[in-house]
């Protein structure tokens, strides 16, 4: 009898939190006709990317997501911190929800993030498993 473990591979620990996220999608390939900010949240933190949970503008966009031809502008807004963190991000995968719901998960790696944003990130999260 064998056992097979699947083992995660991850650049950095990841934390369940709940903190509101403010985005935007951006691209110079797409034509992007909306050009509002949207509000989410999300479930899970790491220092390489997070789980954003909020809208997409239809599901014509889902190509244009997951091939990196539109890219998310996120500012989260840490507890911790005054200023919120920015990064630029690029969608790896979408989950949907429940039909009829407007919103879906999006896992997003960060593609562009300051060191210090990096850094306050890491700093919220070794704080939130010190204090679980």
């Amino acid at each position: 009898m064998s056992t097979h473990y699947v083992i995660e591979k991850r650049d950095f620990v990841r934390v369940q939190t709940d903190i509101p996220v403010r985005y935007k999608f951006l691209s110079r390939s797409v034509p992007i006709e909306s050009e509002g900010i949207f509000e989410g949240t999300t479930s899970n933190l790491s220092g390489s990317g997070l789980l954003l949970v909020g809208k997409i503008p239809g599901m014509s966009w889902i190509p244009g997501l997951l091939m990196g031809e539109i890219l998310i502008g996120v500012n989260l807004l840490l507890p911790s911190v005054d200023v919120p963190i920015k990064a630029l991000t690029r969608v790896a995968w979408i989950e949907a929800f429940e039909k009829g719901s407007e919103k879906c998960g999006m896992g997003l790696r960060f593609r562009e993030i300051s060191k210090e944003n990096q850094d306050e990130i890491l700093k919220y999260i070794i704080k939130a498993q010190i204090t679980r």
